[in-house]
């Protein structure tokens, strides 16, 4: 379980005892069951906040939950992401701008508008909030699995490195059923608004790894997590589509 362990010290802010490099090799086959994990935690946000106040009220309590376990890590991955691939600079400056903590007008326009998107997407959804909250939060993040096997991964030292290698049968396998249980649970709650749903998740995800290798030839960390925040909020508003 430590590469459950790794992934779980990479993706939240909850603790995770130690750990050492060779675990995290092992993370990435956790990142789904960790994100339907943390799913789970937002949705019991949303429960307890629906009962006390209305719709929007409740999103915005669990989304404020997601923020508070992960430590927007995803969310600063979108705002550096489209600070540097947005400037128009060649690739090598691209990068410097996506190291630089500060925030600046691409990125604080679409960390605005994404999470204005969430939040009146879960308002939308009503009661099936919680559930694509589940299956939302996991399905977005095997996604980031994949797009890290896709690669390649640029940085020398970054938030990706160490785990771009194969991570074993077990890997795949915890991958497989953190996909099968997300879809599985949006397919029983939605029906074949699973199905938009995954759509709205691969157009989002695809369009922002072609937006990198377009720009910068391939990925970093935090393209990574641009495109687990794109992905999410894609699926949300591909279940929301289907009538």
């Amino acid at each position: 379980m430590r590469g459950a362990r790794a992934a779980l010290a990479f993706l939240t802010r909850l603790p995770a005892g130690p750990l050492d490099s060779a675990d995290f090799a092992r993370a990435p086959g956790w990142f789904g069951i960790i994100g339907l994990g943390l799913g789970a935690l937002m949705a019991g946000a949303w429960f307890a906040a629906s009962a006390l106040w209305p719709p929007v009220i409740a999103a915005l309590v669990a989304v404020a939950v997601g923020l508070a376990l992960t430590g927007g890590l995803h969310e600063d991955g979108l705002a550096d992401s489209f600070d540097g691939l947005g400037s128009g600079r060649p690739a090598e400056r691209a990068l410097e701008i996506m190291r630089d903590s500060r925030i600046g007008s691409y990125g604080a326009l679409a960390l605005g508008l994404v999470l204005a998107l969430r939040v009146a997407a879960l308002t939308a959804l009503g009661p099936m909030a919680p559930v694509a909250l589940i299956a939302g939060q996991g399905l977005s993040r095997a996604a980031m699995t994949l797009m890290l096997r896709a690669g390649p991964y640029l940085r020398p030292k970054g938030a990706g490195t160490g785990m771009t290698g194969p991570f074993g049968a077990r890997g795949a396998l915890t991958l497989a059923a953190a996909l099968a249980l997300g879809l599985g649970l949006i397919g029983w709650a939605a029906g074949w608004g699973g199905l938009t749903g995954l759509a709205g998740l691969g157009v989002m995800v695809l369009a922002m790894r072609r937006w990198a290798m377009r720009r910068l030839g391939g990925i970093t960390g935090d393209v990574l997590g641009a495109a687990q925040v794109l992905g999410d909020v894609g699926f949300l508003l591909g279940v929301l589509a289907w009538p």
